[in-house]
Formats: C-alpha cells, structure tokens, sequence
C-alpha cells in the first residue's frame, strides 16, 4: 500500500524478486485500492494516529506499470485485491492485460455474489481469503467486544455445515473449501499445521449435491456477513476516494 505509485511498482517487485531469490513471480497483486504515502513504514501515521493517505492514487498508471512487469518476464500473472466494481470497470477499459484474479474476502456468510458474478462475465474469478471465516484472525482485528454474535461465529460450528459434513466423512472446513470451489472461487486458507494443510487440500475427491450448494447458499448474509471492517485498516482509511467498502462515505449517498 506504500508502493501504490506507478513509479515505486518496478522497485517494489525487484525487491520481492529479490528476497524470494527468484527470476519471475506467478501473480503480483495490487493489493489494496487505497495508497499510502510511500516510504518503509508500512502503515504511516501522522501525529494523531491517522493514517498517511495519498489521495491521488491512480490505479491506471499503476496498472499499466504492471503490465509493464509482465512484458518483462518479472510476473506471469497480475490481479488486484479488495477491488469493488466501479475500481474493475475502470481498469478493464483500459487493461492490455486484464486481471487474472480480484482477491477479496468470501466465505459461508459473505459469498460476494454480485463480485463473482461480475468476475464470470468478465474473466476476472474470485480469490477468496478468510475462506473459512478466519475465527481467529475477527477477534485479534475487531475485537470481540465490537461484535455482534452473528459476526462472532464460525462458518465450520454451522449445523448444515456439521451435517454435510458427516455424511461426506469430511471435516466442516472441508465443506466450507469445497462449496466455494464449486462456486468457482479459488481458495487460500491459511494454516502453519501440517494436519491441516493436507486436510484442506483433500477437497477433490467428492462433490457437493445440488441440495447441499442450495442450503449452504442459503447462508449467505450478504455485507452483514462481512468479517473484516474499514475501521481495521486504521483511522481514516474510510476518508480515501479509492476506499471500495459500502461504509466509506463514497457510497453512502
């Protein structure tokens, strides 16, 4: 988010080249629509604990140097991440080379249904991170105390989770990967257990019914559903004209 610069996108990959000692990437991701002022601190603050915004983001110039990375053998793959429409529209218009993915929040409670929609229609298919609903990761960014219940549960503690799940003798994470998959939604979940790591890789070998899809779409709740909030990204995120959520004031009219 401090790389977001059309000039800073060169210098920002040869870095990551770099420390990863490698000579191309697969995918290099835009990774948020909102810019910061450019410098090594990775969430800059001014002296009353906002954030350092800049406020002439321009996701065409940055797109466009990207592309650049891609003509030179430094990325096979570029996409975005947390991009609403209106930010997908714009670049398609423009792009030489289109998004290969737009990496957002999805899972049971927010299946992103008009994004994946768009994404169908458009070439550009859904990545989803906190696929499983990140239980762990909504306490330590929220806090339990600003939550409501709803926000509070866990997709794999669902009852038709619970239950789909014994009948195909899988774990409910299971369930929860494969019903996006069968959505056509890549997943990323993330685990450092070795247990669980080729748990949810054990995702191919069975499929959902039609009435399973059914009751687990039937979950959806839509933005209600969403786990992770503008006001995690810090005092004043929700004030950038690129901020994509429903609650920055953009969309509040």
């Amino acid at each position: 988010m401090v790389a977001m610069n059309k000039d800073l996108v060169e210098e920002y990959i040869l870095r990551s080249l770099k420390a990863l000692q490698l000579d191309y990437i697969d995918l290099f991701l835009l990774h948020k629509p909102v810019g910061f002022q450019p410098g090594e601190v990775l969430f800059p603050l001014d002296q009353n604990g906002y954030l350092k915004l800049d406020m002439k983001t321009d996701h065409v110039a940055i797109w466009k140097a990207m592309e650049a990375q891609v003509d030179a053998g430094r990325t096979k793959f570029i996409g975005v991440s947390d991009f609403n429409i209106r930010q997908l529209d714009r670049l398609m218009k423009i792009a030489r080379i289109p998004p290969s993915t737009n990496q957002v929040e999805c899972h049971l409670y927010f299946q992103q249904k008009e994004l994946r929609e768009w994404g169908e229609q458009h070439g550009v298919p859904v990545t989803a991170y906190a696929c499983l609903g990140s239980p762990a990761a909504v306490s330590v960014f929220n806090g339990p105390k600003n939550m409501t219940e709803s926000q509070l549960k866990s997709p794999m503690t669902e009852d038709d989770v619970v239950r789909i799940a014994k009948v195909h003798k899988k774990t409910p994470s299971q369930i929860l990967l494969r019903h996006l998959l069968q959505l056509g939604v890549a997943v990323i979940p993330k685990s450092s257990n070795a247990e669980r790591l080729k748990h949810n890789l054990d995702i191919f070998d069975f499929q959902l019914s039609t009435t399973e899809m059914a009751n687990l779409n039937a979950l959806d709740q839509g933005e209600e559903g969403r786990k992770f909030f503008v006001s995690n990204l810090g005092k004043g995120y929700d004030t950038h004209p690129e901020c994509p959520y429903p609650k920055c004031p953009e969309h509040r009219n």
